[in-house]
């Protein structure tokens, strides 16, 4: 079948979304289907490429976003979606593309949303992450808005993906029945304890410092300055530290003048695009830090715990279900993480690497491949038996009970693995 996906906000640097992208379309090709990706550029092009066919509108650049760009004109995207005629619609943005929902459904093509981010999330974060407690006003104002674009989301498409349990929880909470949870992957052979390499170590680390990696893009959302916090309070314990950032955004400016002025001992090593680099690097490091406080999954995390490298999480995102035991989760700031750092160092080298290589085997991306190719049969109703089981039978069952990454709730599984819902997807 032919898959046509839409992608907003994305860049020649950008992280996780383009990983994504990329291994999905490269897995729907080598199964068999022809995964067309339409995404914005600088200028337009089409071209065939591992991933299948990729084709670039010319679109404009977000102000503030540090280079990201959209698919603007709705005529022209209709146009193309025509000469397309996909066989299935994945769309990976619900904010400026959600009305191809509507296109998709009057051109009786099944079409799933792919939920990348949380709204809930992203809405609360210029008032401040929600800690434990009653709800400010501006919690509950921003929750209601998020219930109602979701709403809207759910209602356009046959199918809402989301990749964990977190980034559920703003539509289950609204009772929206056509969702799945189908977690993204991590490349095994890419990301490996072998890619430690003592050159980088020596590079950033010469004198035996403990190296904290934080790999990310440089945004608000990210909060990447929880990584100079958690530095400053590591040199006020005395503990030798040296932090490398890897990644590029609107906040990077101010990350460097901070760092000098705090007198930390930070490499800001901008966007690597070589892979084998990035590896030998997330291999190389002591402990991993994401702060972010709303990822719905972090493919960064678990890179690294493919790399034998362990994480520092925030406990208010989605992370600390990826990560499970093989990293720590923290709810505070820069003596927490430092905390936390300090704990996940100490413990034994060789159990600490084995334990978040362990955590990242059980998230392959041909597993992600077949879930999301499952969730396009579901939305197409060819899959009547299993219609909230995204974790493809037994097999996959037994994948997910063994990573501790739980399945849809609500879902029933009989002896085959096979699992049966009663309630129809929302349309």
């Amino acid at each position: 079948m032919r898959i046509v996906r839409l992608a907003n906000f994305i860049t020649g640097s950008s992280g996780g979304l383009r990983t994504a992208l990329r291994e999905l379309g490269t897995g729907y090709l080598a199964a068999g289907h022809q995964p067309v990706l339409v995404v914005p550029g600088a200028a337009d092009a089409d071209e065939d490429t591992a991933q299948g066919r990729v084709i670039t509108v010319a679109g404009p650049v977000v102000p503030g976003t540090g280079g990201y760009r959209v698919l603007l004109g709705r005529s022209r995207v209709r146009r193309l979606l025509t000469e397309l005629a996909p066989d299935r619609l994945e769309v990976s943005d619900r904010t400026t593309l959600r009305w191809t929902g509507q296109w998709a459904r009057q051109h009786g093509v099944p079409a799933l949303m792919v939920s990348h981010e949380t709204l809930d999330g992203l809405l609360r974060l210029p008032f401040g992450v929600r800690s434990a407690g009653p709800a400010k006003l501006t919690d509950r104002i921003t929750e209601r808005i998020a219930d109602r674009l979701n709403a809207a989301t759910a209602a356009a498409y046959d199918r809402v993906v989301c990749t964990t349990e977190w980034a559920a929880r703003e539509f289950t909470r609204i009772g929206v029945d056509n969702l799945a949870r189908v977690p993204l992957g991590v490349d095994l052979d890419q990301f490996h304890p072998r890619r430690h390499d003592e050159a980088v170590r020596e590079r950033y680390a010469p004198n035996g410092e403990l190296l904290v990696l934080h790999c990310a893009r440089l945004s608000a959302e990210k909060c990447p300055e929880r990584v100079l916090a958690a530095l400053a309070a590591l040199r006020d314990r005395g503990v030798p530290a040296v932090g490398v950032i890897v990644g590029t955004g609107p906040r990077q400016a101010g990350l460097r003048a901070h760092a000098v002025e705090a007198g930390l001992t930070v490499h800001f090593a901008n966007y690597v695009g070589d892979r084998d680099e990035v590896a030998r690097l997330l291999a190389s490091a002591d402990v991993v830090i994401a702060p972010g406080p709303v990822e719905t999954f972090g493919l960064a995390a678990l890179e690294a715990l493919a790399s034998g490298t362990p994480v520092v999480v925030a406990a208010e995102s989605a992370l600390p279900e990826v990560i499970g035991d093989a990293g720590l989760a923290v709810a505070g700031g820069g003596q927490e993480y430092a905390d936390a750092i300090c704990e996940l160092a100490g413990r034994p080298v060789a159990a600490r690497r084995a334990a978040a290589r362990r955590r990242a085997e059980g998230f392959p991306w041909s597993a992600a491949v077949d879930g999301f190719l499952r969730a396009h049969r579901v939305a197409a109703g060819a899959d009547q038996t299993a219609r909230a089981d995204q974790f493809a039978g037994a097999d996959r069952t037994a994948r997910a009970a063994r990573s501790g990454f739980e399945p849809e709730s609500g879902t029933a599984y009989d002896s085959a693995g096979r699992g049966h819902r009663s309630a129809r997807a929302r349309r």
